[in-house]
């Protein structure tokens, strides 16, 4: 089923509740789609990263080959942050008169530790990765726990929006910084040319360094706005992305995934399958057979809070699911 729902999508996300196994579901769906020829890349978001560990090796900021047609990357967000403020310090240090420097660096000190900056920066991260996917590869984002990922989510609709407030204003500055510009060349007034940083030399207008500066900020933040312009069309669109939930069949879970079912419905992502995940058997001893039966309970429940979605339900396997060897076992049930 979950191989059927990658066929023709480029991006999926895997997400759910914390310890249900959103790690192995990702990895085992990726190397069941290698085998079979895709080009995949399996991408964790978490902090707590377990894909290394999961796949016995290790696992870093920078791709790395897991088997054939198959890589790994995990996004570290203290380095993304770091990255991502590095650029900003460097972009604004280039473009800001220099006795502002010192303001610039003590806000960006301040934004490290500042609410959703990770998250703005793992988003950034996100949306390179899927701008930069190779044409025929399917990314599997592997998710941080649900109440994270829904955040991660609604982002680029609101930093879409943020972005294109800064381009509003920007262009409002941009149109009074000309009217000072023709003011001082219609009146000669000094103190508008200093305003807009102008300076007469000789009788003639040097270039015009404000009017520069106002171009790359507006380029800065085009490019900005197309990154998030592109990655929510790809999000919202059914036939190119899609959110597989996984859970385990016990309460909170369930209503957690209910839940997020529902965040990602608002946001304009739609979810492509349930995966209720470690099923207890029925037949394997008294206390097994008990605990079937109080899951029974909770996967009708699911059912009956989101019904018509594709439902898999996968066995608690027998050992560990560590490796190639473990991802094939788990992987047999994912198609």
């Amino acid at each position: 089923m979950l191989t059927e729902l990658a066929t023709d999508r480029q991006v999926l996300f895997v997400g759910g509740k914390g310890g249900v196994g959103k790690t192995a579901v990702a990895s085992a769906l990726g190397l069941s789609l290698a085998r079979a020829g895709r080009r995949v890349l399996v991408v964790s978001t978490d902090p707590a990263h377990n894909l290394g560990h999961l796949w016995g090796r290790s696992v870093g900021d920078e791709e790395v080959e897991l088997a054939p047609l198959l890589r790994g990357l995990e996004i570290d967000p203290a380095r993304t942050t770091d990255a991502h403020l590095s650029a900003v310090r460097s972009t604004m240090e280039r473009l800001m008169p220099e006795h502002l420097r010192g303001e610039v660096h003590k806000h960006l000190d301040l934004a490290r530790e500042a609410p959703g900056t990770h998250e703005a920066a793992v988003l950034e991260r996100i949306a390179e990765v899927v701008q930069s996917r190779h044409p025929d590869e399917l990314v599997i984002f592997d998710t941080a726990p649900s109440g994270h990922t829904s955040r991660l989510v609604a982002l680029p609709e609101l930093m879409q929006a943020w972005t294109q407030g800064l381009l509003r204003r920007q262009d409002r500055s941009a149109r009074f910084g000309a009217a000072l510009r023709g003011l001082d060349r219609g009146r000669g007034d000094r103190a508008a040319a200093d305003a807009v940083g102008v300076r007469r030399s000789g009788g003639d207008p040097p270039p015009d360094r404000r009017a520069r500066r106002d171009a790359e900020i507006r380029d800065i933040l085009d490019r900005r706005q197309a990154r998030f312009t592109d990655l929510r069309e790809v999000l919202q669109d059914a036939r190119r992305s899609a959110f597989v939930i996984v859970l385990a069949a016990e309460r909170l879970p369930v209503l957690e995934s209910v839940e997020l079912h529902a965040q990602l419905t608002r946001a304009g992502m739609g979810v492509g399958a349930l995966v209720v995940n470690k099923r207890s058997p029925a037949d394997a001893g008294e206390l097994l057979a008990a605990r079937h039966v109080l899951e029974e309970r909770y996967v009708e429940q699911l059912t009956e809070e989101l019904p018509g979605l594709p439902l898999l339900q996968v066995p608690l396997l027998p050992g560990e699911v560590l490796g190639v060897e473990g991802l094939d076992r788990l992987a047999a049930y994912l198609s």
